[in-house]
């Protein structure tokens, strides 16, 4: 098992106890699996997707990837992991305007300390997967919405992560391009092996997963699509 999330609460500072948006999540995702968590706005799917990243901390429960119990890597550790280990596809691309499209795909080989010509020709050759070789010199704000995910897509899966985390990755796309890109995320879960999870309020998306979650009142729920 890839992730074995067990027991898994997480409370925010606020009136009284506090307030709390998760509360005793357990799930395990295999290698190669795909899953699409879905649920109201609110919920707490961001929050759920940051824990499994390794950008927020559990505040009881916890988080194993790969066996390791990611609430005790040091912040050098754990930003290892994260760089090496996932990919991270984002609604909003967060791309760097002052770079060019293969220098930004390039980026997390650079922070691993690849040589520079290793990293671009990385970059180069996942920008090529994603169909925009084509686009590698281009600034990124000139591409189009599609194409910059496709772009942010292209810097996830740069080092051959383990797991891929994507936070409606199709929510600021037209239905056409949300389906291209999801057709995407899928083709890579299958050809790579890596696993594949998904938060979304698309159901045509979700269906494309090997299972589909609900996150409703803080706990976790199979959900028939």
């Amino acid at each position: 098992m890839l992730y074995e999330l067990c027991e898994v609460g997480r409370t925010f500072p606020g009136p009284g106890d506090g307030i709390t948006v998760l509360n005793a999540v357990s799930l395990g995702v295999d290698t190669g699996e795909s899953v699409a968590i879905l649920g109201a706005s609110g919920s707490g799917k961001t929050t759920l997707l940051h824990l499994m990243g390794g950008l927020d901390r559990p505040s009881r429960g916890v988080v194993r990837f790969q066996g390791t119990d990611m609430g005790t890597l040091d912040p050098p550790r754990l930003a290892a992991l994260r760089n090496r280990e996932l990919g991270f596809v984002f609604q909003f691309h967060h791309l760097l305007p002052e770079f060019s499209t293969l220098e930004n795909v390039a980026m997390p080989g650079l922070v691993a300390g690849l040589p520079r010509q290793e990293a671009l020709a990385l970059a180069a050759a996942a920008l090529e997967r994603m169909g925009l070789g084509a686009r590698t010199s281009h600034r990124v704000t000139t591409l189009s919405g599609g194409e910059q995910q496709r772009v942010a897509i292209a810097r996830a899966i740069l080092l051959s992560p383990k797991a891929l985390l994507a936070d409606e990755p199709t929510g600021n796309l037209d239905e056409k391009t949300g389906a291209l890109v999801g057709h995407l995320l899928k083709e890579l879960n299958e050809e790579r092996g890596m696993a594949l999870v998904v938060v979304t309020h698309n159901h045509c998306l979700a269906r494309m997963m090997h299972r589909q979650l609900e996150l409703s009142s803080g706990e976790l729920y199979a959900r028939a699509l």
